[in-house]
C-alpha cells in the first residue's frame, strides 16, 4: 500500500493551468491536475496539499527554432511565474474522492514592445514590467479508482472528472508605458500569458495508473485535459495597436489545455520514505479546442521535458519536489496565423517565450 500511496504522489506535478511553461500557458495555474489522492487508504479521511512552482519564460521560439537575436537584441519578454496551489481532498472510501484546488498567483511581465510601439513603429523604446497578483481559476473534481484497491496491489488506473471554475480574474489590468496620446501611459489589460484565470468554465478529464514491477520499482502515468467550451473571453488584447496585421487577434481566446506524464519510481530499503523517480512530461495549449470554436488570440504549442522527481514521506506528511527541463518547445501555427497567411501570401507564425525549467516543491497532509 505504502508504495502505492509513494506512486500516486510522485504524479502530482502539472504546471497550471496545466500548465506549460511560459507564454503557452495563458495563465500558469492548473498545478495541482495530477493530486496526492491517497484513495489506497482504508479509512475515509482529509489530506492537504500545499505547493508552489516557479518559472522564469524568456527564450523566444516560433516552431522549434529559437530566436537566438532576441536575446542579443535585448528585446526577449521575460516572465516570472510563481503558483501556489492550495487542495484539499476528500477521501470517502478505498475507491472514491473529491477535491478542491485554490491556486493563487504572482506574474511579473517586462517587455519592451508592449511600451511604446504603435502601428508598427516605436515611440519610445523602453523596457518596462507588469504585474498581476490573485486567486486563479479554482477547480473541483471528483476521482474513482476503477479496479478494487484489495486485490489489485501491483497496478491499478484512477479516472477523474472535474469542473473549473471562471474565478480568476481575466481581465486584469496595469500600465502601458508611452503608448497613449503624446506618448502617456495607459491603463490596459495585460497580456494573456499572465492572467489569472480565462474566462470559461470547463470540463476536466483525468487518467492516472501505476504498476509495480517489484515492491520498490514501478512505473507511473498522468493524463489530463481541461476542455474549455467557451471561444473567447471578451478581453480586447491590444495586439490590433501593436500593428494592423493583428486585428483577426484583437479579442482573447479560452483554449484548451493537455499534459501527459509518463515514467519510473524507484523507493529505497535502506532508507525508508524516500524515493525516486524520472520520467518524461509532454504539456500545452491545442491549435484548435476539443468543444468549441478556436478563433481569436491565443499562443499554442507544447514542450517536452525531462523531469526528474524525489518524494519523503514519514508519518502523515510527504514532502516532494520535481524540476521538469525542456528537451522540446514548439510555438505551433494558430488559426489567426492560419488566416494570416491566406490573407498576405506568406507563412505566418507567432512565436513565444519559454522556460528552460521549472522548479516545483510541496507539502501533503493526511487527517484520519
Amino acid at each position: 500500500m505504502k508504495n502505492i500511496i509513494i506512486l500516486l504522489i510522485l504524479s502530482f506535478f502539472l504546471h497550471n493551468n496545466a500548465e506549460a511553461q511560459g507564454c503557452v500557458a495563458i495563465k500558469g495555474s492548473g498545478t495541482s491536475c495530477m493530486l496526492v489522492h491517497p484513495d489506497s487508504a482504508k479509512v475515509s479521511g482529509w489530506q492537504f496539499t500545499s505547493s508552489v512552482r516557479y518559472f522564469k519564460s524568456f527564450r523566444h521560439f516560433s516552431g522549434t527554432e529559437e530566436n537566438k537575436q532576441r536575446l542579443i537584441d535585448n528585446s526577449e519578454v521575460i516572465n516570472h511565474t510563481g503558483i501556489l496551489d492550495l487542495s484539499l481532498t476528500r477521501v470517502f472510501n478505498d475507491r472514491w474522492s473529491a477535491m478542491i484546488d485554490i491556486p493563487v498567483i504572482s506574474n511579473a511581465r517586462s517587455s519592451l514592445y508592449e511600451h511604446g510601439l504603435v502601428n508598427g513603429a516605436y515611440i519610445k523604446k523602453e523596457r518596462h514590467s507588469m504585474h498581476s497578483f490573485g486567486v486563479g481559476d479554482i477547480r473541483l473534481a471528483a476521482y474513482r479508482w476503477m479496479l478494487d484497491p484489495a486485490t489489485n496491489h501491483k497496478g491499478n488506473i484512477q479516472l477523474g472528472l472535474g469542473v473549473k471554475l471562471p474565478t480568476g480574474d481575466y481581465d486584469y489590468k496595469d500600465y502601458w508605458q508611452n503608448v497613449g496620446p503624446n506618448g502617456t501611459k495607459e491603463l490596459r489589460t495585460v497580456d494573456q500569458s499572465i492572467q489569472l484565470g480565462d474566462g470559461g468554465t470547463g470540463i476536466t478529464f483525468e487518467a492516472n495508473t501505476f504498476y509495480n514491477f517489484k515492491p520498490n520499482f514501478g512505473m507511473y502515468g498522468s493524463f489530463f485535459y481541461l476542455s474549455n467550451p467557451r471561444e473567447q473571453n471578451g478581453v480586447r488584447s491590444y495586439r490590433e495597436t501593436i500593428t494592423p496585421v493583428l486585428a483577426n487577434e484583437a479579442i482573447m481566446s479560452v483554449p484548451d489545455q493537455f499534459m501527459f506524464r509518463a515514467g519510473f519510481s524507484y523507493s529505497f530499503n535502506q532508507l525508508k520514505g524516500l524515493s525516486l523517480a524520472a520520467g518524461a512530461r509532454y504539456e500545452g495549449i491545442p491549435v484548435k479546442d476539443l468543444i468549441g470554436g478556436s478563433g481569436d488570440f491565443r499562443r499554442p504549442g507544447y514542450i517536452w521535458s525531462v523531469e526528474p522527481s524525489i518524494n519523503y514521506a514519514f508519518n502523515q506528511v510527504s514532502l516532494f519536489a520535481s524540476v521538469p527541463f525542456a528537451v522540446v518547445r514548439n510555438r505551433t501555427q494558430s488559426v489567426t496565423d492560419k488566416e494570416n497567411s491566406i490573407k498576405r501570401g506568406v507563412f505566418v507564425r507567432g512565436d513565444a517565450a519559454f522556460a528552460d525549467y521549472s522548479i516545483n516543491v510541496g507539502m501533503s497532509v493526511k487527517f484520519h
